[in-house]
């Protein structure tokens, strides 16, 4: 099977990731699918196919991840999953293998150069990715944490308490600076999610030229494709991708956030933000944050978490709700009953 060149999107949710797949899937080169985030949710299942080695456990394992993906929220079309195909370009018996081989057949499919995933969180995987040989270009997109925190706010997934999404921003930035250092710098590439919505076409621009594909000005009127019009319809939390750039949608927290978060906020994470060319606004005492405050955060945030749950869109709900019991269902089995076979 042809291998593709491979994008890889990381970042923090929240940070207009979706935006940036549906302007890049504009280009004919390119293939990027809605995520059904294989690696971040199968790497912590694999104990339950036993030995990979065995036949029967791995095939099982490309089942479940093609039947994850057959239940997406937004349909890849056009691609049917014969999981006998996705064997046959398995170079070895390991899950990153799967997530290359379905990727290089849905741009196989689509006759793309690139194919792009989306699933930020794929950061965690990187030696996975650079040692299979996908050996991604890596599109590193941030956006200011305290509107990204907004934003998880109003969203059915992540924390939900100002420390926890402070810590986790933290994290996920830090890491992605960390590979920058790690990758050529030919494989790198910075965005910024405020400069992205101010100057479109001079970063995307840049971005082609990154990636060594000539700019379409399609990119710049994504919200008119299918694929936004899809991705919409399947979730409240992805609608704003059917409309044109709303380029003031920055510094929100100024109004929205309340200080005591913003103060909370910056503590944690100001480093970063700082590191990233955003402005403070808060002075900072060097006091740390004692162990029961934090405990007294964790439970309040998995209140909110429940709350807004019960809150959200049930037909969101129910769009995610048969990927969420396929995950469940293979959680509950027995981790040896694979391996026995």
């Amino acid at each position: 099977m042809k291998q593709h060149k491979a994008i890889q999107i990381i970042g923090t949710q929240r940070s207009g990731s979706n935006l940036l797949r549906v302007m890049l899937n504009q280009i004919q080169d390119i293939d990027a699918p809605h995520p059904p985030h294989i690696l971040q949710r199968f790497y912590p299942l694999l104990s339950k196919y036993g030995d990979l080695k065995n036949e029967f456990n791995f095939m099982k394992l490309i089942d479940d991840v093609c039947l994850l993906i057959e239940l997406n929220p937004v349909p890849w079309e056009g691609l049917k999953l014969n999981r006998n195909r996705v064997r046959q370009h398995c170079e070895a018996n390991t899950l990153v293998e799967i997530f290359k081989g379905i990727y290089n057949l849905k741009a196989t499919q689509s006759k793309a150069i690139y194919w792009c995933c989306k699933s930020m969180a794929n950061m965690n995987y990187f030696e996975q990715l650079e040692t299979s040989g996908i050996e991604p270009y890596y599109i590193y997109l941030y956006r200011d944490g305290r509107d990204v925190s907004l934003s998880f706010k109003q969203a059915i997934v992540g924390p939900k308490h100002i420390y926890h999404l402070a810590e986790k921003w933290k994290k996920d930035q830090e890491l992605c600076l960390k590979l920058k250092e790690q990758v050529p710098s030919h494989r790198f590439f910075s965005i910024s999610y405020e400069d992205l919505i101010a100057r479109p076409q001079e970063v995307l621009n840049q971005l082609c030229l990154f990636l060594n594909i000539p700019f379409n000005e399609a990119m710049l009127t994504y919200f008119n494709s299918s694929e936004s019009i899809k991705t919409a319809s399947s979730g409240k939390m992805w609608q704003n991708i059917t409309q044109p750039i709303i380029k003031n949608n920055y510094n929100k927290f100024l109004q929205d956030m309340p200080v005591e978060e913003l103060t909370l906020f910056e503590k944690i994470a100001g480093n970063t933000l700082s590191k990233l060319n955003y402005k403070l606004y808060t002075k900072q005492d060097c006091k740390p944050i004692l162990n029961e405050v934090i405990e007294a955060y964790s439970v309040e945030n998995e209140y909110l978490k429940a709350n807004a749950i019960l809150k959200a869109d049930q037909a969101d709900i129910s769009k995610k709700k048969e990927q969420l019991q396929l995950l469940k269902a293979i959680a509950n089995r027995d981790s040896f009953h694979y391996a026995n076979v």
